[in-house]
This record gives C-alpha cells, sequence and structure tokens, in this order.
C-alpha cells in the first residue's frame, strides 16, 4: 500500500512538470510571436502612408492641372486639358482646326467677319480682333486656356498675351506645317487624327507626281498672289510655292530662288519670266484698297501675252484665297486643284 502510494505520487509530480512547462512554452511562443506581429503592423502602416504620399502628390499634380510640351524646340506649360483655346494672328492656327474639327472660343476674323473658309469651327467662336490687331480686353474675357499667336507678332504683343494665358507662336513658315498641326492635335488630345492627316497628305503627294509624270518637265510654273493691286511672289519654301517646288519637285524659277522674302515685282517682270503656268491668288479682303485688280490684270494687254493667259494655263484661286499655302488645309486644296491642272 505504501509502495503504491509512492508510485502515485511520483506520477502526479510527473504530470504537474509537464504542465508546467508547457505552459512556459505557450508562453514563449506568444511572446516571441509578438515583435512579427508588431512589425506586420509597422511594415502596413508605412506603406500606408506612402500610399498616402503618393496619392496626395498626384492629386496636387491633378489640381494644378499642368503639363509640358515641346513644340519647335522650346517648352511650354500648358494646362493639362485646353478646351478654351483662342487664335490670334495666326491663320496657319485657323487652318489646323478645320483639318482637326477644333472649335476655339476665340479667333480671327477679317472686317470683322469669320472668313467663310473657317464656318465649321467658328459656329461658337467670339471674334478677337483682325488678324494682325488683337483685342486684348476680349481675349482677357473669354478666359483661354491657352492663346495660339504668329510668330509675326512683335515681342510687346508676345507679352500682353502672355498675361492673360500660356501663349504659344505659331510658326508661319511653310516647313514646318507637320509641328504646327501635331501641336493642335496635342493641346486638344487628337494626336492620332493630326498624324493620319500627315500620312494622307504624302500619300496624295505620291499619287500627284505619278499623275502629272513628266508633263511638266522643262515648264516654267509660278504663283503669284495679289495684294492691295501690287503682286507678290514668294521663297521657296512659302505660300504654295512649298507644295510646287517642294512636294512635286518642280524647277525653282530664278525669281523664286532669290527671294527672301514676300517680294514684289512688276507686270513687266513677270512678263520676262514668262510662266507655262500662272497660279494667281486674289482676294478682296486683301484687296480693299484695289477691288478692281484682278479684273485689271486679266485685261492687262502684257498679262494677255503671257504663254500662260494664251495656252489657258493662268488660273485664279484654285484654293479659297485667305488660304496661307502652307498649312495642312491648304496644302490639301491647292495640291489637289493644281495636280490636275499640272496633269493636263
Amino acid at each position: 500500500m505504501q509502495q503504491r502510494f509512492k508510485t502515485l505520487s511520483i506520477l502526479f509530480v510527473l504530470v504537474l512538470t509537464v504542465g508546467l512547462l508547457a505552459a512556459c512554452g505557450n508562453n514563449e511562443a506568444q511572446t516571441s510571436a509578438e515583435p512579427a506581429v508588431q512589425a506586420e503592423t509597422t511594415d502596413n502602416s508605412t506603406q500606408a502612408a506612402t500610399t498616402d504620399e503618393a496619392t496626395e502628390e498626384t492629386t496636387s499634380e491633378a489640381a494644378t492641372g499642368d503639363r509640358t510640351i515641346t513644340y519647335l524646340g522650346k517648352e511650354y506649360t500648358v494646362p493639362a486639358t485646353a478646351e478654351r483655346i483662342v487664335i490670334t494672328g495666326a491663320m496657319e492656327a485657323m487652318e489646323d482646326a478645320v483639318t482637326l474639327d477644333i472649335h476655339p472660343v476665340g479667333a480671327i476674323t477679317y472686317a470683322g467677319e469669320f472668313p467663310e473658309q473657317f464656318a465649321s469651327i467658328t459656329d461658337n467662336a467670339q471674334s478677337i480682333g483682325e488678324k494682325t490687331e488683337p483685342n486684348f480686353e476680349t481675349i482677357l474675357s473669354l478666359k483661354p486656356d491657352v492663346i495660339l499667336g504668329s510668330t509675326k507678332f512683335p515681342e510687346e504683343t508676345l507679352a500682353q498675351l502672355e498675361k492673360i494665358a500660356p501663349t504659344i507662336l505659331v510658326s508661319h513658315i511653310s516647313d514646318d506645317w507637320q509641328d504646327n498641326l501635331k501641336l493642335m492635335g496635342e493641346l486638344t488630345g487628337k494626336e492620332t487624327e493630326a498624324q493620319a492627316a500627315i500620312d494622307q497628305y504624302a500619300a496624295d503627294v505620291e499619287t500627284a507626281k505619278a499623275e502629272i509624270g513628266t508633263k511638266i518637265k522643262g515648264k516654267r510654273v509660278l504663283a503669284v498672289r495679289v495684294r492691295q493691286g501690287s503682286l507678290f511672289v514668294y521663297p521657296a519654301g512659302i505660300f504654295v510655292n512649298a507644295i510646287l517646288y517642294g512636294d512635286l519637285g518642280i524647277e525653282v524659277p530664278d525669281i523664286i530662288a532669290s527671294a527672301e522674302a514676300q517680294q514684289e515685282i512688276s507686270v513687266e517682270q513677270l512678263a520676262e519670266i514668262n510662266p507655262d503656268y500662272l497660279f494667281l491668288q486674289f482676294s478682296e479682303n486683301e484687296n480693299s484698297k484695289a477691288p478692281a485688280a484682278l479684273e485689271d490684270l486679266q485685261n492687262n494687254p502684257i498679262i494677255q501675252q503671257l504663254k500662260a493667259h494664251k495656252d489657258g494655263k493662268m488660273f485664279v484661286n484654285l484654293m479659297n484665297p485667305l488660304s496661307e499655302g502652307g498649312p495642312a488645309w491648304s496644302r490639301d486644296q491647292f495640291l489637289k486643284a493644281a495636280s490636275e491642272k499640272l496633269s493636263e
């Protein structure tokens, strides 16, 4: 009996010992697990803080709504969304707006009216003045996101416009037509449409060259603009010359090759050139002081002796007379009309 009691006592002690050891083990496991949980909580808090900071930064950028674009090697800070565009001075930008169906809130007028060729985009526009005479008060009242001016503007005009809104001076040089169109596309989210228009024009040039072939080889081709009753020619890269001599590869006349800017010529000088093909551009808006200039020119005995006149190769206003010649819209209009005449 005594022996049995001793055995039970020993067993009780063993069970109690095992229980105590197990309890200690659980406490140690729980204690060792606590730092891991704390570390995980700390990591999650840090990640959340980082995410909050990134969100705040993105929200801040969205609030400012600015972005940087590059045009002809210069950077401009403009609103992320340029919905209210004012065009002043830059007929090139007006034509690009037609090509991409952009409707400015303010646009150029002639004699207080929007030219017919811009009717599709000026339905909701307000006149901001004539081509070279921007009305700063009107432009300010329109609260533009971006103002598109002209590289022909003097510095003082640019300074006034920049006080109102971010201003980009659009190039009047024909060779910059693709950059001009891409600028309009980038400002308005129509980059794809701008590139498509450029690609289509390149294809149309190849088609035109194939149609013309060698028919104009050795022929003298000249484009003349009538302004206030006087005759003007332009360098090879200006006006429709960029299409005739650049895109179509027609031989450049000496008077065009030597011209450094818009150059007035006399009827006698035109007779000396005696072109085989003569493209005349006449607008009533540009000849308000000489409204009968075109009729007088056509009735001039010297003009009537020109080869182009006698052969029926003198063409008037193949495209809208207010067209600049260099932008995408002008190029498309003139290329199709001129290539048809040159391939006859």
